[in-house]
């Protein structure tokens, strides 16, 4: 985390001063959206979105799940 507020503030919070406490807010939230973008597509979520990847997650934890078929080979 440490390193996370460090680069906030030399990147943002440094070069800048607002009027208001409200444009500060905004700016750090568009700072923060920015950065954890939830439509950024990470590798290690095989290519899909955040939101994508909890969707099809939780799609696949209230599927039923399936019984294979029985074989049909004579005995």
């Amino acid at each position: 985390m440490e390193t996370s507020f460090s680069s906030l503030k030399i990147e943002l919070v440094y070069r800048r001063s607002w009027r208001t406490r409200d444009e500060a807010e905004t700016e750090l939230f568009r700072y923060i959206d920015g950065f954890y973008n939830p439509g950024r597509i990470p590798k290690n979520l095989g290519w899909l979105g955040s939101d994508e990847y909890e969707a099809a997650w939780h799609a696949a934890q209230t599927r039923p799940a399936t019984i294979p078929a029985a074989p049909t080979a004579s005995r």
